[in-house]
């Protein structure tokens, strides 16, 4: 009688055909669950920028303008770029992060999220083009649908 050693070719295709499947459904939800680090880490940088705003818009009455972030220690963000703006009325404006291309998961390419600060104090957060999904749970999609009427 002879023994066995090793695998018949079919196991193997066995073994191979299920690591292929399971890498089709982890490889995707990896990408998921780096964009919506990616997405905390963005919220974390501009939240901590929200104190210095308020300390400007107090002492000066009016919303920061652009071009003068490294007065107020807006950092060198590695995913992306943190701009300023300034609305017409002067006490709003909003803080900016754009993811740069090239450097984030390919599910926040060319997106950016928004701090939104009202005449009254009260910031908001809105995610321009991100998947519900991946914003962090404190933003709200700027392209989020409209509930239908009566639901």
């Amino acid at each position: 009688m002879k023994k066995q050693q090793g695998f018949t070719l079919i196991e193997l295709m066995i073994v191979v055909a299920v690591i292929g499947v399971l890498s089709a459904i982890a490889i995707p939800q990896y990408q998921k669950y780096v964009a919506k680090a990616e997405g905390a880490a963005a919220l974390a940088t501009l939240t901590g920028l929200k104190t210095n705003v308020e300390a400007y818009t107090v002492e000066n009455g009016t919303f920061p303008v652009a071009g003068i972030e490294s007065d107020l220690g807006v950092p060198d963000a590695e995913l992306g770029d943190i701009a300023l703006a300034n609305t017409d009325d002067g006490a709003a404006g909003t803080i900016t992060f754009a993811f740069t291309d090239g450097k984030v998961s390919p599910l926040n390419t060319g997106k950016s999220l928004v701090l939104n600060r009202d005449t009254d104090g009260v910031w908001t957060c809105t995610g321009t083009t991100i998947d519900q999904s991946i914003l962090p749970k404190a933003c709200t999609a700027a392209n989020k649908p409209t509930p239908p009427a009566g639901g």
